[in-house]
């Protein structure tokens, strides 16, 4: 299912770049009341997003609150996806942490024959320097079988991947082949996409900017809104990569209310309140993390009323 090829010489693998182009969506994990992992609730989001236009799936990302799902409910999440997708996107596995030597291991030793990217967040807690970083996807690219997208959310992490870093990675090795930037810095994502080898992807991290990214350079979103306006913000997304960019900011506009209110309460809680008031899920997640506030949820309810 891969769409890129891998020759060896000596010790170097040479990946031709696959195009994670357009809205790419950070899949959410649905539990029941007994907060076990809801399959039949995660079948119908699969089919709703492959039928809805999405051009490429994230599993396993920070919005599907992989930092409280087991070893065991990883791989079969994993599985479940690839069986339920059945090729029809290709799929990106999201592998990330602050244990580099552990992240290396797992690339070295798990089946992610089935994906096409891995999507690897900056280290979280540790506070590395930019030297830090860079040695640490220094490992990980050393040892992933697959290519790699860098992840910067200093929001999440409590550290910046600096734009010079980003563009060192980028330079120095074949298999890095985008970013996911959610710092919200124009102007450090500016720096990014001017200096920039040619084919290496800048992916927006945040649905809120994601228009005015595209306007720069950037080639789509990894988006948590998508889980629930699939059909509707990959036409926003390829408008504006098509320079559609009027009827773009149009689509745009409908959502700059939601856009604030899923992240009222904290992320995914937002996304699932709404997909719950559609009727897609259960309003469930895994302690530390709590639905959103009563006021919260019907202001998402009346915003949604207001879409249909």
């Amino acid at each position: 299912m891969h769409n890129f090829a891998i020759t060896k010489t000596s010790t170097t693998y040479y990946m031709s770049r696959i195009c994670l182009k357009g809205m790419g969506v950070a899949l959410i994990t649905p539990f029941k009341h007994d907060k076990s992992v809801d399959y039949n609730a995660l079948a119908r989001l699969l089919e709703y997003q492959v039928k809805n236009g999405v051009d490429f799936l994230v599993v396993l990302g920070t919005t599907a609150e992989t930092a409280t799902l087991d070893a065991e409910e990883k791989d079969a999440v994993k599985r479940f996806v690839v069986d339920r997708v059945a090729g029809r996107v290709p799929l990106v596995i999201g592998i990330g942490g602050n244990n580099t030597h552990a992240l290396v291991r797992q690339l070295k030793s798990e089946d992610l024959s089935a994906y096409s990217a891995v999507l690897s967040v900056v280290p979280c807690y540790n506070k590395p320097s930019q030297e830090g970083i860079y040695q640490h996807y220094k490992a990980i690219a050393e040892a992933s079988p697959l290519p790699i997208i860098l992840y910067n959310v200093p929001g999440r992490t409590g550290v910046n991947m600096t734009a010079e870093t980003t563009l060192r990675l980028a330079r120095d090795f074949d298999n890095i082949i985008g970013i996911k930037e959610a710092s919200g810095n124009f102007s450090q994502i500016d720096d990014i996409i001017k200096n920039k080898p040619e084919d290496f992807m800048v992916i927006s991290g945040d649905d809120g900017i994601t228009y005015p990214l595209i306007t720069l350079g950037a080639v789509g979103v990894i988006s948590v809104i998508g889980n629930a306006f699939p059909k509707e913000f990959s036409r926003m997304v390829r408008m504006a990569l098509e320079g559609d960019y009027t009827r773009a900011l149009t689509i745009h506009h409908r959502f700059t209310e939601l856009f604030s209110l899923l992240f009222v309460d904290g992320n995914p809680a937002g996304v699932k309140c709404l997909l719950h008031a559609m009727g897609y899920i259960e309003n469930e997640l895994r302690l530390p993390l709590v639905p959103t506030r009563i006021t919260t949820y019907e202001r998402i309810r009346q915003v949604l009323e207001k879409l249909a």
